[in-house]
């Protein structure tokens, strides 16, 4: 290990958040349809030497997103899967803020993803909509409508039961 005599910075692209690292079982069709689904820009990749992805990261609106093929040799040693071998289902849901939701479900449907939500008014001030991409990941897209103070947040929920 090297001795440092000051810290290094943090780049601002995971300065204030967890960056969520999906997996897929083919990274590059993956990075492909959220090119063309979300307006997603390819930041870089690092290929697996025996093939696929090991690692890449985009950019989702203002949003970074690690993601690698679950196939490659090394994410098989850790364990990682793709939802597909979880019989489809995902333990997580990634929310991005974008300016026009219903632009983004309307490009994104006719990329391919599924619509579980279409886009619509929620109570807590954002416009959203739930899709499921090809990998079998989901996705909330918000787009901010409202500042909701916590009172009406809990008065909303109250009413809709």
């Amino acid at each position: 290990m090297t001795e440092r005599t000051a810290p290094i910075e943090v780049p601002d692209r995971y300065r204030y958040a967890v960056i969520p690292h999906i997996m897929v079982d083919d990274a590059a069709a993956a990075i492909d349809f959220y090119q063309r689904a979300f307006g997603a820009r390819e930041d870089f990749r690092v290929d697996a030497p025996g093939g696929g992805i090991l690692h890449a990261e985009i950019t989702v609106g203002r949003s970074t997103l690690m993601l690698g093929d679950a196939s490659v040799d090394e994410a098989e040693a850790a364990s990682f899967a793709a939802p597909a071998s979880l019989g489809g289902g995902t333990s997580v849901t990634l929310h991005v803020f974008v300016p026009d939701v219903d632009a983004l479900a309307a490009r994104a449907e006719a990329a391919g993803a599924e619509i579980v939500q279409p886009p619509k008014d929620m109570f807590h001030g954002d416009r959203t909509v739930i899709l499921k991409d090809p990998a079998g990941h989901l996705w909330v897209f918000l787009t901010h409508v409202e500042d909701v103070t916590r009172e009406e947040l809990l008065r909303r929920m109250a009413a809709a039961g």
